[in-house]
């Protein structure tokens, strides 16, 4: 439920929609540049599942749903990466910079950053937290944004952050129509899981970092369960070297523009590492955003349709941990990599069977289940609220469609491809344009970076109280009730 008892006085606005970690790093990097800069405006923090600090990344409860990257690695703090190592430790942690932490800790984390913040914040700049779905976002009559609550409630900005995380997965045509409730179409809602740890077969589609985890689940919560993973290469995520070698220099010629000049240059560099490929694309990481900007969009289409599969599973790698217990569960005979994709499904008393076409080889499939694992969509204008904004010609999808056009700061591309003065994005949103764009050291630069340019364009829209439209009313902020 949504209040608005909470008068805004003459605080600049930012309205941040989302609380995942996109959101919630925005929020915290802004509190502290407004309290060393003395800069005053309320923060409005929107999450649609009141998971504010978590998001759907980091609200699992599963403790073998790991991270990703080490410790060192994932502090939220842009000039301070001991932050996490140091939290861990003062909350009772026996870990090491090496180690990889459960997901759900590091929510435990993100919430607890987000709280410090709002704890040493100005009094001039206090945050509020809203639980509630942002419908859509319009312009005021003074040019400023307006967010839209979809229980009716509004909250009147002078900067809106648009922090909203990966897309939900394309849906899959072969199964929604006859699977009924046996179709989990997005494995990352709240309580999706839970219902596959029946112990019947379960088929996720897609074999990436979300397979990973479904797995994981399935047969923990069952110890007979089998899981059946089904993509067109059968290519699994790669495993983490620990202890890491240091990142191999990447010295990319800068008539390097297109992708083959690209391919070569990471061949070469493997080949004069002995193979070490670990170190290679560790240190090609950091300058994915220039080089992606560098190829030409055919060159990107290219990419995305021959090798983005291939450097996925190389660049988001799984723990040593982890990735020995999907070997034991395959050894086991209780996860079964499938090549081939998904042609239909029929149902049946209990379940459903799946038509594969593995290969070029029919092969049915009796399951309990089917997991969309596939990924963020491909096509963001399948998303309601981001096809709302391109309608009304607040912001554009990125050439590919893969999230939403915006210059290098941050601000998003109107209609006609002007920056916006008001409203901004960072993180996942940004893979069109940066590629490298949804891990935590990404995300907290974006968001350090971003802070500056919110507070300046908060500040150019303070005024006095404003009226609600037609009643002459002050306008108030609504907060969690």
């Amino acid at each position: 439920m949504v209040d608005s008892s909470a008068p805004q006085g003459r605080l600049p606005v930012v309205a941040i929609v989302g609380g995942g970690a996109s959101g919630t790093l925005t929020a915290v990097h802004l509190l502290r540049h407004a309290a060393t800069s003395r800069a005053p405006l309320r923060v409005v923090l929107v999450d649609r599942d009141g998971r504010h600090g978590t998001g759907q990344a980091y609200a699992t409860s599963d403790p073998d749903h790991l991270l990703n990257a080490c410790v060192d690695k994932m502090s939220a703090i842009a000039d301070d990466p001991g932050h996490l190592l140091r939290w861990a430790r003062a909350n009772g942690l026996d870990v090491a910079g090496s180690d990889f932490l459960p997901r759900a800790v590091y929510g435990r984390y993100l919430r607890d950053v987000l709280t410090a913040a709002e704890s040493h914040a100005s009094p001039a700049s206090p945050m509020t937290r809203v639980t509630a779905e942002v419908s859509a976002v319009s312009r005021s009559f003074r040019g400023r944004p307006a967010v839209h609550l979809s229980g009716g409630g509004r909250i009147d900005a002078d900067a809106v952050v648009l922090a909203l995380g990966n897309t939900r997965p394309s849906p899959l045509p072969q199964v929604a129509e006859v699977a009924g409730g046996r179709y989990v179409g997005d494995p990352w809602a709240p309580g999706a899981l839970a219902r596959i740890g029946d112990g019947t077969p379960v088929l996720v589609v897609g074999t990436g970092l979300t397979m990973i985890d479904v797995a994981i689940s399935a047969t923990r919560a069952h110890p007979g369960a089998t899981v059946y993973a089904l993509s067109r290469h059968g290519l699994l995520p790669r495993a983490h070297r620990c202890p890491a070698g240091p990142p191999a220099p990447m010295p990319i010629p800068d008539d390097a523009t297109r992708l083959a000049d690209l391919l070569r240059a990471v061949r070469a560099a493997v080949t004069a590492g002995d193979g070490d490929w670990h170190s290679v694309v560790d240190g090609l990481r950091p300058h994915v955003p220039a080089l992606w900007g560098r190829l030409s969009l055919d060159d990107r289409r290219r990419f995305l349709a021959l090798v983005a599969r291939y450097w996925e599973v190389h660049r988001h790698r799984i723990p040593p941990s982890t990735a020995s217990r999907v070997s034991r569960l395959r050894a086991a005979g209780r996860l079964h990599i499938v090549r081939g994709r998904l042609a239909g499904t029929t149902a049946v008393r209990d379940g459903l069977v799946a038509h594969v076409d593995e290969e070029g080889t029919p092969r049915d499939l009796r399951v309990g289940w089917v997991v969309n694992g596939t990924g963020p969509s491909a096509d963001v204008s399948r998303d309601p609220f981001l096809s709302g904004l391109f309608a009304a010609g607040l912001c554009r999808p990125d050439p590919l469609g893969l999230g939403l056009d915006a210059d290098d700061a941050g601000a998003v591309l109107d209609a006609r491809g002007r920056p916006s003065e008001k409203i901004f994005t960072l993180g996942p949103t940004l893979r069109g344009t940066r590629y490298e764009t949804t891990a935590i050291p990404e995300i907290r630069t974006q968001a350090a970076g971003l802070a500056p340019r919110l507070v300046a364009a908060a500040g150019s829209g303070i005024r006095p109280y404003p009226p609600v439209h037609g009643t002459g009313r002050p306008r108030r902020v609504p907060s969690q009730a």
